[in-house]
Parts: C-alpha cells; sequence; structure tokens
C-alpha cells in the first residue's frame, strides 16, 4: 500500500511538472498575444499622449519569449524524454541565452515603467524620460543592454561532451551556477529594489490631496496604471524572487515538488498582465470586451438612408 501510495503521488507529482507549463505556453501565449493586439487598437495609438504604451506592448512581447525556454524544457523532459538545452549545440546557445535576456529585460522594462509613473506623478509635467522618442530610446537601450551582458551564450557555451553529449556549460569557465546569481541580482534585486523606490514615491505624491485632484481630472488614467504597477511589483516579489533564489542556492538540491512549485510560480507572473490590466485599466477593459464582442467604437452614427417613392401618373 505505501509503495503503490508513493508511486501515485510521484506520477501526479510528475503530470503536475510537466502540463503545467504545457498550460502556462497555451494560455500565456493566448492572453500576451490578446495584450498586445489590444494595446495597437485605436484607443491606444496616440503614443504621443501615452508614451508608456510602448513599455506595455514590449512586455507582452517578452512575456511570450519567457515561456519558451526552462518552462517548455520542464515538459517535455519529463514527456518527450530531451531538452531544448541539450538537443543541439543552436538550440543549447539560443535556449541558454533566451532564459536570461528574456527575463532580465521583462524586468527592467517594468522598472521604467515605475520609473515614468514616478516622474509623472511627482512632477506634473512630462521630462525627457515621458516623450515619445525617449521612451523608445530607453527600450532599445535595454534591449541592447540585456544582449550584451548575455551575448556570451551565443559565443562560448554548450559543446559536445566525451561521451557525445551536449554540454550547456563552457570550455573556458562554468556558467551554472554562476550566471544564476548575476540573474538575482540582475533580474531580481536590483529591479525589485528599484520598483519599490519608485513606487513608494508614487503613494507619497497620489495621498496628497491636491495631486490627486488634479490626477483624477486628468484624461490619462495616472491613477489606474499606477495602482497596476504596484499590485505588479507585488507579485513580482512573491512569485519570482523565491524561484531565482532557489537556482542560484541550491540548484545541486535534488529537483522536488517545492521546486517544481517556484518554478511555475515564476512563469505564471509572465501571464498575469493582461488579469490586471483588465481589473485596473479602464480603456484596457473597455477595449477588451468592444473586441470580444465584436463591437466598433465609433462616436458618430451614420443614419439609414430613406428612400421616397416618386408618384406616378397612370395613363387614362
Amino acid at each position: 500500500m505505501t509503495n503503490t501510495t508513493t508511486t501515485a503521488t510521484q506520477l501526479i507529482e510528475s503530470l503536475f511538472a510537466a502540463y503545467y507549463p504545457l498550460s502556462l505556453i497555451i494560455v500565456g501565449t493566448s492572453l500576451n498575444l490578446f495584450t498586445l493586439i489590444i494595446l495597437c487598437r485605436p484607443t491606444f495609438r496616440n503614443t504621443k499622449k501615452q508614451p508608456i504604451i510602448y513599455y506595455m506592448r514590449t512586455i507582452a512581447i517578452f512575456d511570450i519569449l519567457m515561456l519558451y525556454g526552462w518552462n517548455l524544457d520542464h515538459y517535455l523532459s519529463i514527456i518527450h524524454g530531451f531538452t531544448l538545452i541539450t538537443y543541439s549545440i543552436p538550440t543549447c546557445k539560443i535556449f541558454g541565452f533566451l532564459n536570461y535576456f528574456a527575463a532580465q529585460s521583462s524586468a527592467w522594462l517594468r522598472v521604467f515603467i515605475c520609473f515614468d509613473r514616478y516622474l509623472i506623478t511627482s512632477r506634473l509635467h512630462r521630462t525627457w524620460f515621458s516623450r515619445q522618442k525617449s521612451v523608445l530610446i530607453i527600450i532599445t537601450c535595454i534591449i541592447t543592454i540585456t544582449t550584451l551582458l548575455n551575448c556570451h551564450f551565443l559565443i562560448f557555451t554548450c559543446y559536445y561532451s566525451s561521451d557525445g553529449t551536449i554540454n550547456p556549460n563552457a570550455k573556458l569557465y562554468e556558467i551554472y551556477p554562476l550566471w544564476d546569481y548575476v540573474n538575482l541580482g540582475v533580474y531580481n534585486c536590483a529591479p525589485f529594489i528599484l520598483m519599490v523606490t519608485f513606487n513608494s514615491g508614487v503613494i507619497y505624491h497620489l495621498i496628497h490631496r491636491r495631486l490627486v485632484q488634479l490626477i483624477q481630472n486628468s484624461t490619462i488614467q495616472y491613477r489606474a496604471i499606477s495602482i497596476t504597477l504596484i499590485i505588479t511589483t507585488f507579485l513580482f516579489l512573491i512569485m519570482t524572487t523565491p524561484a531565482t533564489i532557489d537556482a542560484a542556492f541550491f540548484a545541486t538540491t535534488p529537483t522536488g515538488i517545492l521546486e517544481k512549485i517556484l518554478d511555475s510560480a515564476l512563469y505564471t507572473y509572465h501571464i498575469t498582465s493582461f488579469l490586471l490590466y483588465f481589473i485596473t485599466f479602464k480603456d484596457f477593459r473597455r477595449e477588451c470586451i468592444m473586441l470580444m464582442t465584436c463591437k466598433i467604437n465609433n462616436s458618430r452614427k451614420i443614419a439609414p438612408i430613406q428612400t421616397t417613392s416618386i408618384p406616378t401618373k397612370t395613363p387614362n
């Protein structure tokens, strides 16, 4: 009975560890693509007025990329018996790079959204950082820096061992767990500290009565976006940090159910943007409902054309 119960429990754990990542890929890709489509609709096309939309669109893209690294390998390793990071040299390099590049880019994009909200709420006017071209420059710099930081995966990593298998490490130096320590600082610690700092400033200015009144009278939904950022920061702490700490300091321990749960929580965080925007962002929610119900946002109504019949004279 004991052996049977243990086997059944292990089977359930294996099925969870395999099919939950697969469900994250399907659901997360769909939700993030849907988010990207909504953010490209006419309501959000005026990026001169709301350049923060560029950050939100880019985050949706990187949150999709996040799901196709280790998360996909969890499913492939259990169900199909192989992983992309050890399948071939090209996949080893690409997905080794993607595992860190996508996560770090996504985190720092969120940092600069918080920074943008802090500047708007504290100064009540657009600074250089809140201009359309400046936001595009910042996004380009984030992507460039994270690419340069992790480009060694594309150059030095992955080689064939003496037994014919692919080693995802590098011959010149040990990448794992060294780069997990780096990732803990770049992906978790530094972004979280900065997000908390900026969001604390946002909260301080939002509770000021005069500022709140000015923001409420504004056509841009500063409060909605700021509340979304605060919730996102809290979720970032509780959902991503434990898994990254575990990968950095406990990677040599046997993988158990706790590690699987932490890893699942990390990737679940990157599919939550749609739900957060829908709950806290009125314009996003309205566009989402309109898109799902196939309604067109048109303020001008076209009146139906009325035809009048001309009486004809019947011959006597």
